[in-house]
């Protein structure tokens, strides 16, 4: 039997979805004023170990930085503008930090979902990092960010780094061995691309004591088909267009 779900249902992707550069505060807050509580976003480590929120290795397409972002330490990193690609309304919008943006989230009450999104070839570490971090910027909240990753070395790393805090495993494809992963690797959730899943997959993750996740669920069919499923979480980018009541 799985234990109590803390998180809602909905979950705003990279902040405020496309409505506003992904990734930064300024997506966060337009989330919230959607009435979102609990959003996704990717970490990945500066050259000098600091945790920070972007999708891509490389710089170009959301930041005015070139080349790979973990080359490049904080003092840089922190300089560049994350919001012009998206519109002039945002414009010198800057990266955020984890740490930024965990104060932001314990601040006003909002939950977390962290995709440890590694720089390649240092997977294991992004997850000792990020897990170590996230543990000590939550440390007393009541409910602590839901940790996740496609790749296992990450949570692996985050595992051993803050085995309390949870973790689920990203799915693009239904790969052999995926579920024994999960279980020996302690998830309490897998989040699956929401095409993947059925009900008989539904069923054997919470007979195995998981929850269901999707990603990421633009169309009100889609996510119809997902809550007649009983899956329990949907990530989303149309924070306009889906309620978080809901």
């Amino acid at each position: 039997m799985a234990a109590p779900w803390p998180y809602p249902r909905w979950v705003a992707h990279r902040g405020a979805g496309k409505l506003a550069p992904e990734n930064t505060l300024a997506a966060f807050r337009l989330g919230a004023s959607h009435g979102y509580r609990m959003f996704e976003c990717d970490a990945k480590l500066s050259a000098d170990g600091v945790p920070f929120l972007m999708h891509d290795s490389t710089l170009e397409r959301t930041t005015s930085g070139r080349g790979t972002g973990g080359d490049l330490p904080w003092s840089e990193l922190s300089q560049l503008d994350a919001g012009s690609w998206h519109s002039r309304a945002f414009a010198g919008e800057p990266l955020a930090s984890l740490e930024n943006v965990a104060r932001y989230c314990v601040h006003n009450r909002l939950l977390l979902n962290i995709e440890i999104k590694p720089t390649p070839g240092v997977e294991r570490h992004t997850g000792e990092v990020v897990a170590r971090d996230a543990a000590r910027l939550w440390a007393g909240e009541a409910i602590p960010p839901l940790l996740t990753s496609f790749k296992t070395e990450a949570l692996t790393g985050a595992r051993d780094a803050a085995p309390s805090l949870p973790r689920g495993l990203l799915l693009d494809t239904l790969w052999d061995g995926w579920l024994a992963a999960a279980r020996e690797l302690g998830c309490v959730a897998i989040v699956c691309n929401h095409a993947l899943w059925d009900a008989a997959t539904v069923a054997l993750v919470h007979e195995a004591g998981m929850r269901a996740l999707s990603y990421t669920v633009n169309d009100e069919w889609a996510a119809e088909r997902l809550i007649a499923l009983g899956t329990d979480g949907i990530i989303t980018d149309r924070v306009d267009l889906f309620s978080p009541a809901g």
